[in-house]
């Protein structure tokens, strides 16, 4: 069997799992001893695509392979297959100037124009582009016709203000069709968006605007979240307060909560479009020309503005969106991320829009006006494709069964994963319970650097693991590498490196290179580092581990909090854990636990030495949990991250760190109160 695929006529899913340990991978470096990650777990279970799902698939066996042999020709003709182009490029690949690689440099085009017009052009435009459900109960649906017109007024809008080409635009809002709106009408006149996630803090939000130096600033009244007005405008007034750059600010009437307009800075979206033609002709940009500014933390606490750039990153998520996400013409796609996030970006608008897809927008929480909501809508609307993160799904698991029985899910046909890996118990619960034991699920590892998907199985042609991405996209080389950067065989953990440059890839840190070749480029010679840990199994399927930063040293092993909260979870009684090494005099660090139960469990001092009791029988007694907090809730951002920072400050009684982006801050207090009297190990 070749590395990294399983072949497709292995008869039905293998069922039997067993946990090892094996010793930690270790590297002669000349004295010292340098290790990589410890590989404590092997998930045998493998489920191989269907014969019907495979014959009708967009990606067929063998398409890996074909890539393989001229990555090169296989990007660009993608580029010219899926993308229109108003000047076909020549050059593919320019690396004169590595790591600031250029992909399509003498191509022109227009990414607004490749989401819409081509559409509507060619006879598409009554389609439907998106279903919008608003959290009260309202909607609206919209058609790429619709879409264009809209697009056109606010584009024209814009430029009535003075904006134009090359200009930074700040966008703060919540998941109403305007923002997708507003994304395409700066794409089409060539000014460049910075979405910031409308969870942030006005400082967070002020901070990104005087990064990127953005003159205008796009927001609404107010956002709806569990039935409560967020007031969005006034964390933008505050912010905009702490600026120089911003002459301008749009605000887009949702929720009619009472705001303060500034005379001569701030217009209502409805009085700006008044007017304005429909038809904006696209702005013709250079491959090259920035597309958008979207910005993720930095370890020195100042955000990085990742940079993307038109034609390679159109070609990448108009690509990975066709084979991964198998989209066919009667398809309702829903991917439940928010757009202020790159998994919006790339999943939401403009992968699907330039495959002419029809999506699912959901403005509200998942829970409310109950725990069922996005089930309801699911069936509602005849989903067919859905696309969310583990930490929903064991949400889903912690809320119980009967919410998701109290629907008919019967038009999925396959699911998918991102945001961080899964475990997987939660993947089998997933796989059973939202697919009915027959949707294929596709668990995708990418980056807002990365800026589309870069491993995953595709649907019709890899089999799939529980809790594994599984194997590169076609043309995409990532590997795992020891210190050194060399390979680690297969079975081994280490970290996770990108061995060549792909079309998505980001093209450096807004006004900032030296920040882009010191973080991405800097560990190892001539390969981007994700900062991910992976360790890839004995058939080459990969494993992700997380962030790097969050693996434990304990008793001299690496030890990944990712395999430890999968054994934690694979108990019946748990629903979600979170995992931190906390210092300690002995080991070095020390597991501490915290642990959701499932429904109406109790968590016993007898549960609790169970649990402890069943990850050293998963993983070894090397990562065995010092001490374990049950906990109704972790606490997670508005996009579902679990914030493990603040339990390392709580597991070490340190003064908690911010907690202003949290979705949940009141649960820290009590975690903290829990964490003082938890059971720890002799």
């Amino acid at each position: 069997m070749s590395p990294g695929r399983i072949p497709s006529g292995i008869a039905g899913p293998t069922r039997s799992r067993t946990y090892v340990v094996s010793a930690t991978i270790t590297i002669e470096t000349g004295v010292t001893v340098s290790e990589t990650l410890a590989n404590l777990m092997q998930e045998d279970r493998s489920f191989p695509p269907s014969e019907a799902f495979t014959t009708a698939a967009n990606a067929k066996p063998g398409l890996h392979e074909e890539a393989e042999v001229d990555w090169l020709g296989w990007w660009e003709r993608n580029a010219k297959e899926r993308v229109t182009w108003f000047k076909e490029p020549s050059i593919v690949l320019d690396d004169s100037n590595a790591p600031f690689f250029k992909w399509f440099s003498d191509g022109e085009l227009n990414v607004s124009y490749n989401c819409l017009d081509r559409h509507v052009e060619a006879g598409g435009g009554d389609k439907i582009a998106f279903h919008w459900v608003g959290e009260p109960g309202d909607g609206r649906t919209i058609t790429y016709a619709d879409l264009l017109a809209e697009v056109g007024q606010f584009a024209n809008g814009l430029k009535s203000l003075g904006v134009g080409k090359g200009d930074r635009v700040a966008i703060y809002m919540g998941m109403v069709p305007e923002l997708a709106v507003a994304l395409l009408a700066c794409a089409r006149i060539g000014a460049v968006h910075s979405v910031v996630f409308g969870g942030f803090s006005a400082d967070s939000l002020a901070d990104r605007i005087n990064d990127a130096s953005c003159t205008a600033v796009i927001t609404q009244d107010g956002a709806w979240r569990r039935g409560k007005v967020v007031d969005l405008k006034g964390a933008a007034d505050e912010a905009v307060a702490k600026t120089t750059s911003v002459e301008h600010m749009v605000v887009v009437r949702r929720t009619e909560n009472d705001v303060d307009m500034v005379n001569g800075r701030d217009i209502w979206w409805h009085d700006l479009i008044e007017g304005q033609s429909t038809e904006c002709a696209p702005e013709v940009m250079n491959a090259e020309d920035l597309l958008f500014i979207l910005y993720t933390s930095g370890t020195t606490g100042k955000p990085k503005g990742i940079v993307h750039t038109q034609g390679g990153y159109l070609t990448g998520v108009t690509t990975t969106s066709h084979y991964v996400f198998d989209y066919k013409d009667d398809d309702i796609y829903w991917c439940t991320a928010d757009i202020g996030w790159i998994t919006g970006h790339s999943y939401i608008v403009y992968g699907p829009l330039a495959n002419h897809v029809t999506s699912v927008m959901y403005e509200g929480a998942p829970n409310f006006p109950d725990n069922d909501r996005l089930w309801q809508v699911v069936e509602d609307l005849g989903v067919t494709i859905f696309y969310t993160a583990p930490t929903a799904i064991r949400a889903f698991m912690k809320w119980g069964d009967e919410y998701v029985e109290r629907h008919d899910l019967g038009t999925l046909r396959m699911l998918g994963t991102v945001g961080e890996p899964i475990n997987p118990e939660a993947w089998m619960w997933y796989h059973e319970k939202i697919g009915g034991g027959t949707c294929p699920i596709v668990d995708t590892w990418w980056q807002t650097e990365t800026g589309g998907i870069m491993i995953t199985p595709l649907p019709g042609a890899v089999a799939t693991k529980p809790g594994s991405a599984t194997i590169p996209f076609p043309g995409v080389k990532p590997d795992v590498v020891d210190d050194r950067g060399e390979s680690v065989p297969l079975g081994g953990g280490g970290f996770l490196a990108i061995r060549r440059p792909w079309p998505s890839m980001l093209r450096t840190v807004y006004g900032d290179d030296q920040r882009y070749l010191d973080t991405y480029w800097s560990k190892f010679e001539n390969m981007y580092f994700a900062g991910d840990g992976a360790k890839r199994d004995e058939d080459g399927y990969f494993w992700l581990l997380g962030r790097v930063d969050d693996i434990m040293l304990v008793s001299g092993h690496n030890i990944s909090t990712t395999e430890v909260e999968s054994a934690l979870v694979s108990h019946e009684a748990v629903a979600e854990a979170a995992v931190v090494g906390r210092k300690d005099e002995v080991t070095g660090q020390a597991i501490a636990a915290f642990v959701t139960l499932i429904g109406n469990t109790e968590g016993t001092p007898e549960l609790l030495q169970e649990l402890r009791n069943h990850v050293a029988g998963a993983l070894g007694p090397i990562a065995k949990p010092a001490s374990i907090v049950f906990t109704p809730d972790l606490p997670k951002t508005r996009s579902g991250k679990i914030m493990r920072r603040l339990l390392k400050d709580i597991s070490e009684e340190r003064q908690l760190g911010d907690v202003t982006t949290l979705a949940n801050a009141d649960i820290v207090a009590d975690i903290a109160s829990q964490a003082a009297t938890s059971t720890t190990d002799e």
